[in-house]
C-alpha cells in the first residue's frame, strides 16, 4: 500500500517506543546467513530492535481491523510505550500466548464465504517480526514458479509464465482446486517442513502457539487443531512453506508448473499426460500432504478455456497472450452496473468517485493482458448508462428543459426531447443525449475513460 505524505516523519515518531528497549539481537535480519547451519538463534533476530521497529511500521501500514480485544492500530503505539518490557520478557520465556483470531466472512466472487482470521494488532507485530526473520531463509529454497506472496513477484509474473510455457508447446493444464486449503493444513507436518530449515525451538514453539491459539467465531470459541487462518503475517509464509513440498515434487519430475499460493497449475502437452499427472499429484496431496482436491473443480483442460488468477489465454500471429477470463469481465460489469443503478439516489459525484476507485484498480491488475477492444466496448456502454443515470436525475419537464437548452438546445427541440416517451434506456442512446451529453463533457463532469486510463497503464 503506497504511503500517505509526510509518513517518513511520521514512521520516525512511531519508532520512538521501541527505540528506548534494549537490543536483545546482536545480528541483523537481512545479513543473508543460514541461521540454522551458523547457530544464530531466531529468537535473537526475531527481538532485534531494528527487527521490531520495522514489523511495528509494516503493521502500522497495512493498518486493518481490530482483532479480539478491540485494539486498533493507532492505540498500538501508547501501548507498547507502556507494556513493551512485559511483551519482550513474555517473547523471551516462552510465556507469551497469542489471542484467539476473530472470525470474519467476506464474499467471494462465486458466491460463497472466504473465512478470515484477524489477529489482535499485538499478533500482528509478532508474527510480521517473526515473518521478516523467516522470509530470507526460505526464499532460498522456494521454487522459482511460486509466486504468491512472494517479494518481488506478482500475478503479472505468474501469468508472464504462463504465456512462456504455452509457447513453449505445454497447451493442456492440469488446474488444480484444493478444498479449503487454508483450512486444512496439518500442523505437524507444517512443523516438520519448517524444521527441514529452521530448528530453532524458540520459533517453533511461537509458531505451534499462533497455530493453535483457535478461533473466536460470534461468542463461540473454536479450538484450531489444523489450518493457518488468512488473515495474519505469517498466515501466508506457512501457506508458501507447506505447499513447497508440493513445488519440489514437481520440480524433481521436471514439469511445468506455476503456482500462486493454492493456486496451481501444471502445463504438459497432451490430455491423456496431463490425466497422468493429476492422479499422481492428488495422491501425493491427499496421502502425504492432507489436503483434499476438489475434484468438481480441478479438471485437465486447455489454458484457452481455464481460468487462472482471472486471466485465461488467447492466441494470435506473435503466439499466446493473456486476456481477461468470460468471467472477471462479467464480474466488473456487473459491478459497474450496480454502481449506475438508476433508482440510487446519490450524487453525480459519488457516482463517479466509485467508477474511478474500482476502474482504476482492475484495470491496474489486468494491464497485463489484451483487452483494448473490450474496455473500448466498455467504455461506450458505461457512457450510456451515465447519460441514463442523469436523465433519470433531472425528473420534472421544466428540469430537463432547462438542463438541455444549457447544454446547446433549442427551446423547442429541449421541450419535444423532454416530453419523449421513450424508456430510460433508449433516451440514453438517443441523438439527443449524445450530441448534448458528449463524451468530453462527461469526462469534464469525472467520468473515468477507461481507454485512456488503460493505454496510460500499459505506456508507464
Amino acid at each position: 500500500m503506497q504511503q500517505p505524505q509526510n509518513t517518513e516523519k511520521a514512521d520516525r515518531r512511531r519508532t520512538v517506543g521501541l527505540e528506548a528497549q534494549e537490543q536483545v539481537g546482536v545480528r541483523s535480519t537481512d545479513s543473508g546467513e543460514n541461521t540454522m547451519m551458523n547457530g544464530t538463534k531466531f529468537q535473537e533476530l526475531v527481538l532485534d530492535r531494528n527487527n521490531l521497529n520495522e514489523a511495528y511500521l509494516r503493521v502500522c501500514r497495512n493498518k486493518g481491523a481490530a482483532g479480539l480485544d478491540g485494539m486498533t492500530v493507532d492505540e498500538l503505539l501508547p501501548y507498547l510505550r507502556k507494556h513493551k518490557q512485559e511483551l519482550l520478557q513474555a517473547l523471551q520465556n516462552e510465556t507469551y500466548r497469542p489471542r484467539p483470531v476473530k472470525r470474519v466472512e467476506i464474499p467471494k466472487p462465486n458466491g460463497g464465504k472466504r473465512k478470515l482470521g484477524i489477529p489482535t494488532v499485538i499478533d500482528r507485530l509478532v508474527q510480521q517480526a517473526m515473518a521478516q526473520v523467516m522470509v530470507p531463509t526460505f526464499e532460498r529454497v522456494f521454487s522459482d514458479n511460486s509466486f504468491g506472496f512472494r517479494p518481488n513477484r506478482s500475478a503479472k509474473d505468474a501469468i508472464d509464465r504462463v504465456v512462456q510455457f504455452y509457447n513453449q508447446g505445454y497447451h493442456y493444464v492440469v488446474d488444480l482446486d484444493l478444498k479449503a486449503y487454508f483450512d486444512t493444513v496439518n500442523h505437524d507436518l507444517l512443523i516438520r517442513f519448517i524444521e527441514q530449515y529452521i530448528t530453532d525451538p524458540w520459533i517453533l514453539h511461537l509458531i505451534r502457539r499462533f497455530l493453535t491459539s483457535g478461533v473466536m467465531n460470534g461468542g463461540l470459541f473454536e479450538r484450531s487443531d489444523k489450518g493457518t487462518p488468512q488473515g495474519g503475517p505469517l498466515s501466508p509464509l506457512l501457506a508458501n512453506i507447506y505447499l513447497n513440498e508440493l513445488d519440489k515434487l514437481l520440480t524433481s519430475r521436471g514439469h511445468k508448473f506455476v503456482r500462486y499460493a493454492d493456486d496451481c497449475n501444471i502445463y504438459v502437452r497432451s490430455k491423456r499426460a496431463g490425466e497422468r499427472v493429476l492422479t499422481n499429484v492428488t495422491r501425493f496431496l491427499e496421502g502425504d500432504l492432507k489436503v483434499t482436491v476438489n475434484e468438481d473443480k480441478t479438471s485437465v483442460s486447455s489454458p484457452l478455456r481455464a481460468k487462472f488468477l482471472g486471466f485465461s489465454l488467447g492466441v494470435g500471429r506473435g503466439g499466446a497472450y493473456a486476456r481477461p477470463a468470460w468471467q472477471a469481465k462479467q464480474r466488473i460489469k456487473s459491478a459497474l452496473r450496480k454502481m449506475t443503478k438508476r433508482n440510487r439516489g446519490v450524487s453525480l459525484n459519488l457516482v463517479f468517485n466509485e467508477i474511478h476507485q474500482k476502474m482504476r484498480g482492475w484495470l491496474q491488475y489486468y494491464s497485463v493482458g489484451k483487452m483494448t477492444n473490450f474496455i473500448r466496448h466498455l467504455d461506450e456502454w458505461l457512457r450510456a448508462r451515465i447519460r441514463q443515470y442523469i436523465w433519470k436525475q433531472w425528473k420534472k419537464l421544466k428540469t430537463k428543459v432547462n438542463h438541455l437548452v444549457k447544454l446547446g438546445l433549442s427551446g423547442t427541440s429541449a421541450y419535444t426531447m423532454a416530453n419523449t416517451r421513450k424508456g430510460y434506456w433508449r433516451t440514453a442512446h438517443s441523438k439527443t443525449l449524445t450530441y448534448t451529453l458528449t463524451n468530453k463533457r462527461l469526462e469534464r463532469l469525472g467520468l473515468i475513460n477507461m481507454s485512456k486510463t488503460l493505454q496510460s497503464i500499459q505506456s508507464a
